[in-house]
């Protein structure tokens, strides 16, 4: 259980990723700003706290898995990586930019410190079902590993993750924890509008899958939620986090047109201007206030 301190640290952690979204994204002019702000306190909550891993050993054989399946809300991928000590913060400058390690979707080829390479949707949960398969199976594995998969609600419309989901199941893949960014936005809309996908949660439990629903914002609500997914062994575990997208920013906050937006005119980047002032004081409250 994480204490208040913990939590704090994790905060501060989750605002500075947030901080390197918006550098990372204003110096490339283009990319995705909802989806990567939404989901950062859950990338935080994983890479400095929950995921089994070593950035001085990337290639450790018995780290967990993390397979992001939405593939364009990387930027808070590389800006957690990078904060956790994988490659140079400044090198998140370099998104989206030719020759970069940084693509516009993960790519293992350009930076083998990732899982998978994604952008197409629907895809990701596949690939993490396959390596909780091969995990389960591998003779030599001194430990079993936990396979984290992020996907998103408007990816759901996806039938091959439904698929996945049912292989799943079938064989009782206990050590894939599956993580929904609910956060009710997709590029063309909101998700309800596009394509109806609630109630995401009966839909989960009806392919036999252990659903959790938690405020994707609260890092007690995180750790307590994958720490019960651990703890079941008779099937596979979904937590659906409820996400605002654009969080720390008022004026993205909720927005899908910012789902896509490309930070490249000059209105966008006043905007991001203003993004910093919000973030650097938690939202007019000086840091140091907390402390």
């Amino acid at each position: 259980m994480l204490n208040d301190k913990q939590i704090f640290a994790l905060q501060e952690k989750a605002n500075d990723i947030r901080e390197s979204i918006i550098t990372m994204l204003l110096a490339a002019g283009s990319g995705h700003t909802a989806g990567p702000l939404g989901m950062a306190d859950f990338f935080t909550y994983l890479y400095f706290h929950g995921l089994r891993h070593d950035p001085v050993n990337p290639l450790w054989p018995e780290r967990d898995r993390l397979v992001l399946s939405n593939g364009h809300i990387n930027p808070v991928l590389y800006s957690a990586m990078a904060h956790s000590g994988y490659f140079p913060v400044e090198e998140l400058k370099t998104l989206r930019k030719f020759g970069s390690r940084l693509q516009g979707h993960p790519h293992r080829e350009f930076l083998p410190y990732l899982e998978n390479s994604s952008g197409p949707l629907g895809s990701g949960l596949s690939q993490a079902v396959g390596m909780a398969l091969a995990d389960r199976i591998d003779a030599g594995a001194k430990t079993e590993k936990t396979i984290y998969c992020l996907l998103g609600d408007g990816e759901l419309d996806e039938g091959q993750n439904w698929e996945a989901i049912m292989l799943a199941a079938k064989y009782k893949l206990h050590n894939i924890i599956a993580i929904v960014d609910r956060n009710n936005i997709q590029i063309d809309g909101y998700t309800e509008d596009v394509m109806p996908v609630d109630s995401v949660a009966k839909k989960w439990e009806s392919f036999n899958w252990h659903v959790q629903e938690v405020d994707g914002h609260n890092f007690a609500d995180i750790d307590n939620a994958v720490n019960r997914a651990k703890a079941i062994f008779e099937k596979p575990s979904v937590i659906i986090a409820r996400t605002i997208p654009g969080k720390g920013v008022p004026e993205f906050e909720r927005d899908y047109h910012w789902h896509g937006y490309a930070p490249n005119a000059k209105t966008a980047v006043e905007d991001y201007k203003h993004a910093f002032n919000e973030l650097r004081t938690l939202g007019g409250k000086i840091k140091s206030e907390h402390q």
